[in-house]
């Protein structure tokens, strides 16, 4: 079965799969694979320490994909705000960067530049009430993540179950799923819960083009859901990152409950202001 939905149109992907944004090691050697293998990486502007060495590594990420790949500007109230990241704006915008992420904080500001200029815009956050907020400010779609994703939560912050089942009925942009999802049976259950697509961290950090320690990879493939049990990640601190979008892409592919649904599965639902599927709305009288 082929994905094909509002959200894979947009990015220009074959997966409806997404590499997480990561600070300090977000650059072009993780996202490249990424995007070769039919996802979308992220290069994370708060990687590098100028303007001109996060052109350097964009331009460098041009040389080995022709594919997309997106940029993620990470907001702290406080610390990391609006006007740390106008020459790295620049930069993006320049270098032809169609997608962009914001995150931590309102993303609005920056959205609204790269809508201007003709390229999409989509906020990471962890509440269905924020994922209304930047939807109804203009964001393109929403990355909506459940308690299961890792770093920090918010007291009003919902399981992934919970937020996509829910948040679909109330969003008009598609909806992106994160938290827990690390197999292609997570992939395809959030894709029947309503998301366009799946956005992946920890599935990646295992790879080996994520820059840590292979003792903390194996820790993450190793670790178990109980004690002595292990999860069975896609990844491995041996596989690579186009592994992780291969495997989890081309076995959803071939899941039977997947084709079964249908072609016209994964597309978003457009509801009305009420939170009904606009395909269940009674026709006027008139039409």
């Amino acid at each position: 079965m082929r994905f094909d939905n509002d959200l894979t149109r947009m990015l220009g992907i074959r997966y409806p799969i997404i590499q997480g944004a990561f600070g300090h090691v977000g650059n072009a050697d993780l996202a490249v694979p990424v995007s070769e293998a039919g996802g979308l990486g992220i290069i994370t502007s708060i990687c590098y320490p100028t303007p001109e060495d996060f052109r350097q590594d964009l331009q460098r990420a041009r040389e080995m994909t022709g594919n997309p790949f997106a940029v993620n500007f990470t907001l702290w109230k406080g610390k990391i705000e609006n006007e740390y990241h106008e020459g790295y704006i620049e930069v993006a915008l320049a270098e032809g960067i169609e997608t962009i992420f914001t995150s931590g904080y309102d993303g609005s500001h920056i959205g609204r530049i790269f809508k201007e200029a003709g390229r999409n815009w989509i906020h990471k956050c962890a509440t269905i009430k924020h994922a209304m907020a930047m939807a109804d400010k203009g964001a393109d779609a929403v990355v909506l993540l459940g308690k299961e994703g890792t770093g920090y939560k918010h007291e009003e912050q919902h399981t992934t179950l919970i937020n996509i089942t829910a948040a679909r009925r109330l969003l008009r942009v598609p909806l992106i799923a994160a938290g827990g999802i690390g197999d292609a049976r997570g992939f395809v259950g959030a894709l029947a819960m309503g998301a366009s697509a799946v956005y992946l961290g920890t599935a990646f950090m295992a790879t080996k083009e994520y820059q840590a320690s292979e003792d903390f990879k194996r820790k993450i493939v190793e670790q178990g859901v109980i004690h002595g049990g292990v999860v069975g990640l896609v990844g491995a601190a041996e596989s690579e990152a186009d592994d992780v979008v291969d495997l989890v892409g081309d076995r959803a592919e071939a899941d039977p409950a997947l084709a079964a649904l249908g072609p016209e599965f994964a597309e978003p639902e457009i509801r009305t202001d009420g939170g009904v599927p606009a395909r269940d709305v009674e026709p006027d009288a008139d039409d």
